[in-house]
């Protein structure tokens, strides 16, 4: 687990490779290949606080901090950890809408071309993460074992995944 919200709170914040190092190193976090990263940003609470009345106008504006998809070196870290799953609270795993681009064609998701496409990690979205980031934190731990086994549905691109973090 790394818990972005303890670092930066709510607000918007593009999380590139140095700040993401910087958190790991904080915390003590060590991403070992075969790892499932969870990444804590509190937008879950944010949904589940609005008692199954979405305002959107909240959800934009409580974003919290989200991968900065357009870091290379961020890029690079993710291919070279071996890490199989990136998993978040938020919407994208990665910071949406991304950075602009500076080049004439480029995915608004760069990302998830990246982890998808080209190097084949999961990306999982929108789980609740918050209570067993607090528990973490509060007993000075960041590993715990997660299983995540997908519905079946054949043929289908992505499924919902029924996950059990073990503390």
């Amino acid at each position: 687990m790394i818990d972005l919200e303890a670092h930066f709170g709510r607000g918007e914040t593009y999380v590139g490779y140095d700040a993401l190092m910087r958190i790991m190193e904080a915390d003590k976090v060590e991403v070992e290949e075969g790892d499932l990263v969870c990444l804590r940003t509190g937008y879950d609470r944010v949904i589940l606080g609005m008692n199954k009345n979405p305002d959107p106008a909240v959800l934009k504006a409580n974003p919290g901090a989200g991968l900065d998809g357009r870091d290379e070196r961020l890029l690079n870290w993710i291919t070279k950890s071996g890490l199989v799953a990136l998993i978040s609270d938020n919407v994208a795993v990665e910071a949406h809408p991304s950075r602009p681009c500076t080049e004439d064609h480029c995915a608004s998701l760069p990302l998830h071309a990246h982890c998808l496409f080209k190097v084949g990690v999961y990306l999982g979205e929108i789980w609740l993460l918050s209570d067993l980031a607090d528990w973490l934190r509060a007993h000075g731990r960041s590993r715990f074992l997660l299983t995540a086994p997908p519905l079946r549905l054949p043929g289908a691109v992505g499924s919902p995944a029924n996950a059990v973090a073990t503390v």
